[in-house]
């Protein structure tokens, strides 16, 4: 598989599998990406509040906080990260970037290591998402505890 070169950004890993964070974190600091990793959306989410990531590379389901809570935070926060959210039910789920909040959703499956890469490359060098009206109100009252 031909790779093309991405300038390297700071990714944040959370999954509570252990193996599948190893592997995904070998092969992104393999193309010179500084990766974290944290094993729950509740760790994931207290080192997003302490690190800048360009990337968030979260699974949806996980133990006390799911990937859609953690992506729900992020967005609240006005964090300019690009989110990618992994899971292993997209497709009897129906899982949508729209319907979840990430700018990328990705299957769990064989063809998971190159759709990751090809996402990374993509949202890397992308300008983040900009919100809309109801996005913006949403975020703001979430943040406030209205929501």
């Amino acid at each position: 598989m031909k790779i093309d070169p991405v300038s390297p950004v700071s990714i944040l890993l959370v999954d509570d599998n252990t193996h599948g964070l190893i592997a995904r974190s070998m092969i992104l600091q393999e193309l010179g990406h500084t990766v974290a990793s944290a094993e729950s959306g509740e760790e994931g989410w207290e080192l997003f509040q302490k690190t800048h990531f360009d990337l968030v590379v979260t699974d949806y389901r996980m133990g006390k906080m799911d990937g859609l809570e953690l992506i729900r935070l992020i967005r609240a926060s006005e964090s300019p990260a690009r989110i990618i959210l992994l899971s292993g039910f997209v497709g009897c789920l129906g899982m949508s970037h729209a319907a979840t909040g990430a700018d990328e959703v990705i299957a769990k499956s064989n063809k998971e290591v190159p759709e990751l890469l090809r996402a990374v490359r993509k949202l890397a060098h992308n300008p983040p998402r900009r919100k809309v009206g109801s996005q913006v109100r949403a975020a703001r009252l979430y943040k406030t505890g209205l929501a």
